[in-house]
């Protein structure tokens, strides 16, 4: 719902909502109406049918989503008033490509803003189905979707190859976890047409060109209070070797030659070794560090940030023996083309005041009811948002959340003031897939909890027992400062132990 000038091929530029670039102009005006927005060229074009899209879901086993609220209409149809029926209880839950396809696309009693959201949710929940769920043989399956329903792109017009794609599965599939940034727009305003001041546009898309990679780290220290030590190792200290990965001349030329335009300290393979890694394989862009190296970890982070598509591990052996002692070994993938990212937008929230209030006992009735149900003890939070309640259409759900129904769970459901929808998730399973990508764990107040962020915005804390797992989940929106959520989690005691 975005106004921005649209740029349609043979037509005067004219202002309207951006989705109107491709249901009038198609891919060509898609791509000339988001270059002219954000100054970026655009690699690739992906367009996919519900159809394909319920499809790719399935083969895929469907994908595991927190769902922060009740969802239900069942007036379908064109009649006044009507919109897309859907069925949704809230909790994490694992959905089929139609729930899914029905998640997404709601908007009827929110915002363009919380449709933007659930989308981006899908995506990460997409690529952690990929990383934790997907197996070789389902590879064929998917093959077959993608060629039937789904058309990529590649800037300039060229057709994009099967290698390319599934390159890109293998990336989604071997990323580590919090290496997902997602950007969002602040500021909008209106309600059917959305504006916002053109400096919030371009404040995003510097973040998203120069993501903060450190921004949780530094967040959390903000929230505690506490100063973040980490040694740092400066550029001019820190020694690089680079090697071709992709097979591409002139690639690790070049890469040595920015770096050493940034101050970093350039060594060469010894003894004259052309400056190749042991194969030419290389997809992504590979950050090698010497772990024994105090250091040497958080200089690799430091570095991989200035390739964008890039991952840091340890230093292996083979490419060891070609390092020549640097700290560092950068093996150039096919992802580099000749560009380093400028330095990243600090991100660094402000400190606030966690805005919590007293208020358990509505919750804690509830869980008693519900506790006969479930095999682990239930937890109640003592401190809550202030200005939340729980949401009336469905406060508390106790299910079965994992595949085989061996596991329950119990979902609280809390309503912000500000329409906004938060919750408390507690169960015996610990295999969740959402549950392999935090960001780090942190012992707070003598608990030992898991951190998992969205840029610098705490999206999820989960405090673990022998017995089962306790999480505190932001809304779509990350309405709740992160100093109000660590409130919440530490809050959290036992129904048993807690009175009225």
């Amino acid at each position: 719902d975005l106004r921005v000038e649209i740029r349609c091929p043979g037509e005067t530029p004219y202002f309207d909502k951006i989705n109107v670039a491709y249901s009038r102009c198609g891919e060509e005006g898609s791509v000339e109406t988001v270059k002219a927005l954000t100054g970026l060229p655009i690699n690739y074009l992906i367009t996919i049918n519900f159809r394909g899209f319920r499809r790719l879901v399935d083969k895929l086993g469907g994908v595991w989503m927190d769902v922060d609220r009740r969802y239900f209409n069942d007036q379908g149809g064109e009649c006044d008033g009507c919109y897309a029926v859907i069925n949704l209880q809230p909790g994490y839950q694992r959905l089929t490509g139609l729930k899914a396809l029905d998640y997404v696309r709601f908007r009827h009693t929110d915002s363009d803003l919380h449709r933007n959201a659930r989308q981006q949710q899908f995506v990460r929940a997409f690529k952690d189905q990929i990383r934790t769920n997907f197996s070789i043989t389902k590879l064929p399956q998917v093959i077959e979707v993608i060629t039937k329903h789904v058309e990529v792109g590649e800037g300039g017009g060229a057709d994009v190859s099967a290698r390319t794609v599934l390159r890109y599965g293998a990336l989604a599939y071997t990323l580590p976890a919090g290496h997902v940034f997602q950007t969002r727009i602040e500021g909008l305003e209106g309600a059917s047409d959305l504006t916002t001041a053109t400096d919030n546009i371009e404040r995003a898309i510097e973040q998203f060109v120069r993501p903060d990679a450190e921004a949780p780290q530094k967040a959390t220290s903000v929230a505690l209070g506490t100063k973040r030590r980490v040694k740092v190792i400066p550029p001019l200290e820190t020694t690089v070797t680079v090697l071709n990965g992709n097979g591409i001349t002139g690639s690790a030329s070049s890469a040595s030659y920015l770096l050493g335009r940034r101050s970093y300290a350039m060594v060469y393979p010894p003894n004259g070794v052309p400056a190749n890694a042991p194969s030419f394989d290389f997809f992504e862009t590979v950050v090698f560090f010497d772990r024994a190296r105090e250091g040497a970890s958080q200089a690799a982070k430091r570095a991989t940030a200035l390739f964008g598509s890039a991952e840091t591990r340890p230093l292996t052996p083979a490419i060891r023996k070609l390092s020549n002692g640097a700290l560092l070994v950068v093996v150039v993938g096919r992802t580099f083309h000749g560009r380093l990212a400028a330095a990243p937008v600090d991100q660094t929230p402000d400190r606030k005041k966690a805005e919590v209030a007293p208020r358990q006992d509505e919750a804690l009735g509830l869980l008693r009811d519900v506790q006969p149900r479930v095999d682990f003890p239930l937890y109640v939070p003592k401190l809550i948002e202030r200005t939340s309640r729980l949401s009336s259409a469905k406060p508390v759900r106790d299910y079965n959340m994992d595949p085989k129904g061996k596991h329950r769970t119990v979902r609280l459901v809390y309503r912000t003031g500000g329409n906004d929808y938060w919750g408390i998730q507690q169960t015996s399973w610990d295999k969740a897939p959402v549950l392999s990508a935090k960001n780090f764990s942190r012992t707070i107040g003598g608990r030992r909890y898991d951190l998992y962020y969205n840029g610098p915005r705490l999206h999820m804390i989960v405090m673990r027992t022998k017995r089962a797992t306790y999480w505190v989940v932001n809304s779509l929106l990350d309405s709740l400062s992160n100093e109000t959520m660590i409130a919440i989690a530490k809050s959290l005691r036992p129904i048993g132990v807690v009175s009225r």
